[in-house]
């Protein structure tokens, strides 16, 4: 069961945190605005840019003020994006450096087997015999494959490097907000080794 997740820029301001209800998903941030027709430069926060089309209506900074998008097209490493009332680059000028964010349950639907990142984090990671090995506080982008940060309560704390492999994920139950895993060998025999 291969398991992988998908960004919803979890480490960024606005986004939501372990244990609060999810309501709305950053998908990027305005940055300034090109051309004369107050079309502004989105970086993009997103697995899915594609949703982000005219005549959908998308949510502006910490007030999640909505605003239609009427214009989009590729620039860059980002999208151009027109929205509706706003016709002139000084009417753009209100909006820079703003989050935008979409409707949680606007998301689209991921494959089976595979997670955005709010729903993951804070979940209680155990190892294939049930011991708990702590809690998953962060999720590092390498690429390759995602690695899971596991924390236990402990003292000292230990914090686990788990990398999201088909053969390390067995089971994520998102009822339970658990997660199975099979240690690679030496991992934490290595970590007990270091603190001895």
């Amino acid at each position: 069961m291969p398991v992988s997740t998908a960004s919803v820029n979890s480490g960024n301001p606005g986004s939501p945190s372990t244990g609060e209800p999810v309501v709305y998903l950053v998908v990027g941030t305005l940055r300034r605005s090109h051309g004369i027709r107050g079309d502004m430069l989105l970086d993009v926060l997103t697995d899915f840019p594609e949703r982000l089309k005219p005549g959908t209506f998308v949510y502006l900074g910490d007030e999640k003020r909505p605003i239609k998008i009427t214009r989009r097209r590729p620039h860059n490493e980002g999208l151009l994006l027109g929205f509706e009332g706003v016709n002139n680059a000084e009417q753009c000028a209100r909006y820079r450096t703003l989050l935008v964010y979409v409707p949680m349950e606007d998301r689209p639907p991921l494959p089976e087997g595979e997670y955005y990142h709010h729903q993951i984090l804070g979940m209680t990671v155990v190892d294939e015999h049930g011991t708990t090995l702590g809690t998953l506080r962060e999720i590092i982008e390498t690429g390759a494959n995602d690695v899971y940060v596991v924390l236990n309560d402990q003292t000292p704390a230990r914090e686990i490097l788990i990398p999201a492999l088909k053969q390390v994920l067995l089971d994520v139950n998102l009822e339970t907000r658990t997660m199975r895993v099979h240690l690679l060998p030496g991992l934490v025999d290595d970590l007990d080794a270091d603190q001895e």
